[in-house]
């Protein structure tokens, strides 16, 4: 089951990377249109600099010798006007505005004096200006030996929700990838709660019945004079069986919490395990001096100890040691079960927890899924692999709250 976990983590980074370089190719493409309208724009710029110095030189001579026409003039001025969609600034040296165009400015222009600006709209322009001169968009336009003119300009209206365009169409992909995803595991996750409590109702029901039927042979051997320690070791087990069906019973359906003390819980609850793990297992329970009150369902809290103990002699091979400590504060009680195990990879400290996952060539791996499922969704706590290194062991952590947080 591990080697599945492996793939998919595997097939995980695939698809990112796939990913990554979808976006950075989309976002290339974008960027190369963009620079590419940019240019464009550029280029017109410099032919409106080119009819401004024209115009502003007229009338002159022509190549042939000649006076420019009116037509001429008229062709010039088209190349102004037609410029509908980039806001333009020319200023002189000192930076006196000498024109402007398709700038949106705050305070109505009279028609007839359109430079007859107010301090408002003259401070836009200013501030225009100035962050202009920060950028690359100007042009120089030398009109003579002693006069220069700048031309700054700005990305028309269409080139700046281009340029933004990518981004904003990235960032609805990714909203709507994760949309789905978490759709997708959501449905998943209703899935396997529905088999999980499917799957545990079924299991006690099936063991009710022999159960019940094991009890009254164990009554009826009482009562046929066998050996009483023989009949009292088989009520034991019996009993141990009803208490699983019961555990199973319990998954699936809000359990019913009561108030205990959590070192006691903890001690009742290993208890068992204590007589049923190897000689070569030294366990050690190390319990504060003052006890806490946790609201537990004492049949769902033992299982999920003993998991973890069964789990720990499994990675030790019967042989080391195994350490409970119990701890709180004013909020949280805390138990940590360490051994001395094979350890856990960093990358599989969440993947344990999933169903299946198991590095035993026996087990179905759902000991650490119940325990999770037990810890953090019925009794409001968490459950996780505290640290862990090869070779040297693993500590998991239990976190819950205490009755007076």
């Amino acid at each position: 089951m591990a080697d599945i976990y492996d793939k998919r983590r595997l097939w995980k980074w695939v698809f990112l990377l796939i990913s990554g370089i979808l976006v950075v190719l989309f976002l290339y493409v974008s960027n190369d249109l963009v620079k590419d309208m940019s240019e464009q724009e550029r280029g017109r710029m410099e032919i409106w600099a080119k009819a401004t110095k024209q115009l502003a030189t007229a009338p002159v001579l022509n190549a042939d010798g000649g006076v420019m026409m009116s037509s001429d003039i008229d062709f010039l001025l088209s190349i102004i006007e037609d410029n509908r969609n980039i806001p333009v600034l020319l200023v002189d040296g000192n930076d006196n505005i000498l024109q402007y165009r398709n700038f949106r400015l705050p305070e109505p222009v009279d028609s007839l004096a359109p430079y007859n600006l107010s301090d408002k709209n003259r401070m836009f322009l200013e501030s225009k200006l100035a962050a202009l001169k920060s950028t690359k968009n100007h042009i120089e336009i030398h009109i003579d030996e002693h006069t220069v003119q700048h031309l700054y300009y700005e990305d028309s209206t269409l080139l700046k929700r281009i340029s933004f365009y990518p981004y904003i169409q990235l960032a609805v992909m990714v909203i709507f990838v994760a949309i789905v995803y978490f759709a997708v595991i959501s449905t998943k996750k209703a899935e396997q709660n529905k088999v999980w409590v499917g799957l545990s109702k079924e299991t006690a029901h099936q063991l009710g019945t022999p159960i019940s039927s094991l009890m009254a042979w164990v009554q009826m051997l009482e009562a046929s004079g066998v050996d009483k320690e023989i009949v009292g070791d088989m009520d034991k087990d019996v009993q141990r069986l009803s208490m699983i069906a019961d555990r199973f019973s319990k998954i699936g359906s809000k359990p019913e919490m009561q108030l205990a003390f959590l070192s006691e819980s903890v001690k009742k609850g290993l208890e068992y395990m204590r007589a049923r793990i190897s000689s070569g297992v030294k366990l050690t329970i190390s319990l504060p001096d003052d006890d806490c009150g946790v609201n537990l369902c004492l049949p769902l809290f033992e299982w999920v100890l003993e998991n973890l103990s069964k789990n720990a002699v499994d990675a030790m091979q019967g042989k080391g040691r195994l350490d409970v400590t119990v701890w709180h504060d004013r909020q949280k009680a805390y138990i940590d079960v360490t051994d001395t195990g094979k350890g856990i990879a960093r990358k599989d400290f969440k993947t344990v927890f999933n169903p299946g996952f198991t590095t035993k060539k026996r087990g179905w791996g759902l000991g650490l899924t119940l325990a999770k499922r037990i810890i953090e969704e019925y009794h409001g706590g968490k459950i996780y692999v505290k640290s862990s290194e090869i070779g040297v062991g693993t500590t998991f952590r239990i976190e819950l709250p205490t009755v007076n947080s």
